[in-house]
């Protein structure tokens, strides 16, 4: 039985800031959810621009943590496939993979930042409750996406570098 690379626990003790982002963003929607109910029930009446500010978070969360999952080798594979192939063709497979998962996350930035630049020179909407420009929001995307770019790295040198350490045995 192969052990995997990258043990989803890993024992890190070094600063990431993709961990810390997505702490503060998963700490701050339950606190504004948990503040929600509170003024619901007390003083009969919820903040409108809660549910907009909580939307956003989660979008951002689920950027930087898919960042985090592909890192740790969490992301959807066809592992039972790939085992069977020799370890040459692994090792195409790894680097084709993720160029393609680059690729992807290339074109969703793309279309991200025209909407941003749309918003910016032609539309100017604002959002609904705070009344902020729509593009504030957008912007998040492409900027997280940096780490989702680090982790297909991480995750393709991870799994590189252990095919090639087979090898050496």
């Amino acid at each position: 039985m192969s052990e995997s690379p990258y043990p989803m626990s890993q024992p890190k003790s070094e600063f990431r800031i993709d961990h810390w982002i997505a702490a503060v963003l998963l700490a701050c929607m339950a606190s504004i959810a948990f503040i929600n109910v509170v003024s619901r029930y007390v003083f009969h009446f919820s903040f409108a621009s809660t549910e907009e500010i909580t939307i956003n978070m989660f979008v951002w969360l689920t950027v930087v943590g898919s960042g985090i999952a592909f890192e740790r080798g969490a992301h959807l594979g066809m592992v039972t496939l790939f085992n069977l192939f020799p370890k040459r063709f692994k090792k195409v497979v790894i680097v084709f993979t993720a160029v393609l998962m680059s690729a992807l996350f290339v074109v969703v930035n793309w279309f991200i930042i025209q909407s941003i630049y749309d918003e910016v020179t032609l539309f100017h909407a604002m959002s609904g409750a705070l009344g902020l420009p729509i593009w504030i929001y957008y912007a998040g995307v492409p900027l997280l996406s940096v780490f989702v770019f680090r982790g297909i790295y991480r995750d393709a040198i991870t799994k590189l570098a252990a095919l090639n350490e087979e090898d050496g045995r």
